[in-house]
């Protein structure tokens, strides 16, 4: 279970790294295209591009920084990092392929008993389930 640990949270840091480095190069995206615009190159629509470009750019450095800080957490074997991997791993099932593959693997490596008591918390028994 161990060597699974690690490469969850080599995954997370490495997803953490692509997602900062689309983020940055959509930012460069729309210095271009700002850079046209200023120039009249651009059309119309350049206006709504760069705020396009620029928004999806910081959603996406943000979530890299949160996945690489998930991914350290993970490593280290904090509570908090079980916890914050498990609610990051439902939005990332919703990105094709990877993400889902992703958030597959974290469902299946956090969710056991091993799991648990790698990061300090018993497994449940029979008096402590209740329905």
């Amino acid at each position: 279970m161990r060597v699974h640990l690690d490469v969850l949270g080599w995954l997370y840091v490495l997803t953490g790294a692509f997602g900062v480095l689309t983020g940055a190069s959509l930012a460069v995206l729309a210095s271009g295209t700002h850079a046209a615009a200023i120039g009249g190159i651009a059309g119309p629509l350049a206006g709504p591009a760069i705020w396009l470009l620029v928004g999806c750019g910081w959603v996406l450095l943000a979530g890299g920084i949160t996945l690489i800080v998930i991914g350290r957490r993970l490593a280290v074997r904090t509570r908090r990092g079980r916890l914050a991997a498990l609610v990051a791993a439902v939005p990332l099932l919703a990105v094709p392929p990877f993400g889902t593959a992703l958030g597959i693997y974290t469902f299946w490596t956090l969710v056991n008993d091993d799991a648990r008591r790698a990061f300090g918390q018993p497994p449940p028994t029979p008096d402590t389930i209740r329905i």
